[in-house]
């Protein structure tokens, strides 16, 4: 298999979001099965050496998931304003979401809001409209803000990833990886005093923690920016969550109290 042959199946393995490489060798180009030998031929057959043609791969793919890391790094360096984030993420290739996304599903809300609320990733209705919380997930968190005695126009609203990931199934490490700088870029344009995490995999990825939501839901967590700024974080369930599972709705509700209790102390 000729160089420039791996290199254009990894293009296309890393475009589709293959990450890893759980085979000796790519479907597309298998030899056909060799004859088996009787084992006395075997015994006597010269060894031939073995190459590693999978670590090759693994490190090819590698490098090109942190090569996409670091250009989503130095875009969002660039940018500005939110408005200009957002006209370089749309034009952001490195996340291979974007090839099965309908629409790219940017943060929405008061750019100077006081507090931020952060889910996973878009979901259909999302993806089909191209904002973020607006399906029935969505219309929950609307009534749990504004039983807080706000409206959604008084917060800013978005998701780590800006592509809803094919058939809503789980962001990929690398996937999270490329999208991240994004959302680190719009909460340091924004600068809110709060954040409030919907879900375990949106905490999990902005605070670089892998404890469960249950764990880390009912105290205050702190998320610190390049800059070295410091903002209260809580983190709760998501909508979506608490509409399969009515009966957690209670503790996502205290959560929110204890958000509403902490804006009210100034």
């Amino acid at each position: 298999m000729q160089n420039t042959e791996i290199q254009q199946l990894l293009e296309w393995y890393i475009t589709a979001g293959v990450e890893e490489i759980v085979g000796d060798s790519p479907f597309a180009f298998m030899k056909e099965e060799k004859q088996v030998l009787p084992i006395a031929q075997i015994r006597l057959a010269k060894a031939e050496p073995i190459v590693n043609e999978n670590r090759q791969a693994t490190t090819v793919l590698a490098q090109a998931m942190q090569n996409a890391c670091q250009s989503a790094r130095e875009i969002c360096a660039q940018a500005q304003s939110l408005s200009e984030l957002k006209e370089k993420l749309s034009q952001f290739d490195g996340c291979s979401l974007k090839l099965t996304a309908t629409n790219m599903v940017f943060g929405e809300g008061n750019e100077h809001a006081k507090i931020m609320f952060i889910g996973e990733a878009p979901g259909a209705d999302e993806d089909r409209i191209g904002r973020p919380f607006v399906g029935k997930s969505g219309q929950l968190l609307d009534k749990m803000i504004e039983a807080m005695g706000l409206k959604r126009e008084d917060c800013y609203i978005t998701n780590v990833l800006s592509w809803r990931p094919p058939g809503n199934r789980t962001p990929t490490d690398g996937e999270v990886a490329v999208c991240l700088p994004f959302l680190k870029r719009q909460i340091e344009l924004i600068s809110p005093e709060y954040i409030f995490l919907l879900g375990a995999s949106a905490a999990n990825a902005l605070l670089n923690i892998p404890d469960s939501i249950s764990k880390l839901r009912g105290h205050w967590l702190e998320y610190e920016t390049e800059s070295k700024q410091k903002i209260k974080t809580l983190a709760s369930f998501h909508p979506a969550y608490l509409l399969r599972n009515t009966g957690q709705k209670a503790k996502a509700w205290s959560d929110m109290l204890r958000l509403k209790s902490k804006m009210e102390e100034k």
